[in-house]
């Protein structure tokens, strides 16, 4: 799993279409996830969390010993900016997969990667429920 250094540069480049919660909420919850998996590396959950939102951000991981790339979609994996049919189709996607029997065994090897990647989905892009990590209140402004 990585995690991303963050700087306002990011935060700037959010497509407002792509979020439908205040930009600087979801900005405040992807630097809470990037901090929380810098320092829980191993945390699915927090892991689900950041890659979701790097996703929706459009933003470009910088991975060690490899060359810059887009984000791709967590569930399907899909390369490519998000947009507002992207988003949908992989909400869809990861709500259909949350809900599958048998659970796929790869999922089994993440626990909590699957549920934070839905709850970050639902509330960012369908405004549903709270943010899928405590934010601290010093983040948000």
């Amino acid at each position: 799993m990585d995690s991303m250094e963050l700087t306002g540069r990011d935060f700037d480049r959010i497509p407002r279409g792509n979020v439908r919660v205040p930009v600087v909420e979801f900005a405040s919850l992807w630097l809470t996830a990037e901090r929380a998996l810098d320092a829980d590396p191993k945390n699915w959950a927090y892991f689900g969390v950041a890659q979701t939102c790097r996703w929706l951000a459009c933003a470009t991981v910088r991975r060690v010993n490899q060359k810059p790339r887009l984000a791709d979609a967590p569930v399907t994996r899909r390369f490519g900016l998000a947009h507002e049919e992207t988003i949908e189709a992989e909400t869809l996607a990861a709500e259909r997969l949350l809900w599958r029997r048998p659970v796929p065994q790869y999922l089994e090897s993440r626990p909590g990667w699957l549920d934070s990647v839905v709850a970050t989905l639902e509330w960012a892009w369908r405004r549903s429920g709270v943010p899928p990590l405590d934010v601290p209140a010093h983040s948000q402004s």
